[in-house]
């Protein structure tokens, strides 16, 4: 396939791999979900970035000294189920950019492109445009590439939403935070809300 500018180029019911992906150097951000072409919102709104922003310096804090290291929007992340082991970019057909992702494993990095496998823990921060895809379609993408643990962002109501994967890999919602949310993964990371949302 030829580089490709412009979004109106590709079929929109058409199944692309990441090898394709890299391939399109045109504006508009998007997203992979199974090889369906999924268009990103527009810019986020000011409320939006400041959560993102107020929660990257809490997490920077936390894992400055730590092996993990820690990315916010725009970084792709290459997902793929864990168990087929496939890692080739013709064979990978889901990217996602999501807020905020922590990676502890190296080896996911090696390529200094992109995350390549599942991070330890993803953050969504959801907004009325984004919603639907983030709760449901997301999910079940983070959940069969094994993505440790699952943070949904409601800045609306002012709460976070923690997911973590149990012994079959299946996710399981920890009560609602609305003063303090606290990883299940990392026992030391505890994020006080008020600091998020002011």
């Amino acid at each position: 396939m030829a580089v490709i500018t412009s979004l109106s180029q590709l079929d929109p019911e058409g199944t692309y791999s990441y090898a394709d992906y890299l391939k399109w150097q045109f504006q508009e951000r998007v997203e992979l979900f199974r090889g369906k072409i999924m268009k990103m919102s527009p810019a986020p709104s000011i409320k939006h970035q400041s959560v993102s922003i107020n929660l990257s310096g809490l997490f920077f804090i936390h894992f400055r000294h730590e092996d993990c290291r820690l990315y916010a929007a725009p970084v792709d992340v290459r997902l793929y189920n864990r168990k087929k082991s496939i890692k080739a970019n013709k064979d990978i057909f889901t990217v996602v950019q999501p807020d905020l992702c922590v990676v502890c494993d190296s080896v996911k990095l090696e390529d200094g492109q992109s995350c390549n496998g599942a991070p330890d823990l993803v953050v969504e921060i959801l907004s009325p445009g984004n919603t639907k895809k983030e709760m449901k379609d997301k999910f079940a993408l983070y959940q069969e590439a094994a993505v440790r643990e699952y943070w949904l962002v409601h800045p609306l109501d002012e709460s976070v939403q923690i997911f973590v994967l149990d012994e079959a890999e299946r996710y399981i919602g920890l009560p609602p935070a609305t003063e303090v949310a606290r990883s299940a993964i990392f026992p030391e990371l505890s994020v006080d809300l008020a600091e998020v949302f002011r």
